[in-house]
């Protein structure tokens, strides 16, 4: 897998048009949170640097190649005095695979509150987390540079609840640049999403794809620190499943909420009953 780095470099093929190179991937489509990250990044580079990104809202088209390079185009929707809008359409071998629009806000006076973040473990409490089997064997070669534990189920929750939570962080240390770290977010903002769902239902085979994105950047943070991703799914019917998650840092402040939706329906072409995992 490509350093972080190289992920969100990009070439400037004319006005507000750029090109991302293939990223070798052992997955079999594009994860979903490289292609908002890399549309975040073309957006970015059309807005200054005092206008940092507060909201994007992206559609997932069709699953991306990951042996293909992405053409993004960018559109300038909105230059206001306080607001700056843009759209992203991103496009492989002529085909779209992705939309999103990023608003980005240079900031006021104001006033503050949040929520108080979940009594968890450290994460130097936590063994390493490996997502394909949902256990703490290895890291995924895809994500050789994040570290993530997942936290334990909460001893009063129900039996099976479509809750979980995880410490996650780049573990070399990025630029002392806001845009990388948000993107860096966005990258890591789709990690994990569609599994919480899963999780009210583990002996069933589930075909499930990301359809749709959306993340609110909330305060300034540091994605190469420890991050607790709160991850929650109120909903499944109908083949999709509605996901929701939070972004704590170390210290407790909410830096950041997300929603997804995905497909989640069931995989006939597995047996219709699977060995729960330990």
């Amino acid at each position: 897998m490509a350093p972080f780095k190289e992920i969100l470099s990009c070439d400037e093929l004319g006005q507000d048009r750029f090109r991302f190179a293939a990223v070798p991937s052992e997955l079999p489509r594009t994860f979903g949170g490289q292609v908002v990250a890399q549309a975040l990044m073309a957006a970015a580079r059309t807005v200054a640097a005092e206008y940092p990104v507060h909201s994007v809202h992206g559609y997932f088209l069709a699953p991306g190649r990951p042996d293909e390079p992405s053409e993004h185009q960018v559109i300038r929707i909105r230059d206001g005095g306080s607001f700056r809008v843009r759209q992203v359409n991103v496009v492989q071998a002529d085909r779209p695979i992705f939309t999103m629009t990023a608003s980005f806000h240079r900031g006021d006076e104001g006033f503050s509150h949040q929520i108080g973040m979940p009594q968890e473990l450290t994460p130097d409490e936590i063994a390493e987390l490996d997502l394909v089997s949902g256990r703490t064997m290895r890291r995924l070669p895809d994500w050789h540079d994040w570290e993530m534990r997942l936290a334990p189920r909460p001893a009063d929750a129900a039996p099976v609840p479509a809750v979980q939570r995880l410490w996650i962080r780049h573990v070399p240390p990025l630029p002392d640049d806001p845009v990388q770290h948000a993107c860096a977010l966005a990258y890591l903002s789709d990690m994990a999403m569609l599994r919480a769902a899963r999780l009210p239902h583990p002996r069933r085979a589930i075909q499930g794809a990301s359809l749709d994105h959306a993340i609110w950047f909330l305060r300034p943070v540091r994605v190469d620190q420890w991050l607790l991703y709160d991850q929650a799914s109120p909903s499944a019917e109908l083949g999709r499943a509605l996901t929701q998650g939070r972004l704590f840092d170390a210290r407790g402040a909410l830096v950041a909420v997300t929603t997804q939706e995905g497909v989640f329906r069931i995989d006939r072409t597995a047996p219709a009953d699977i060995p729960q995992r330990k």
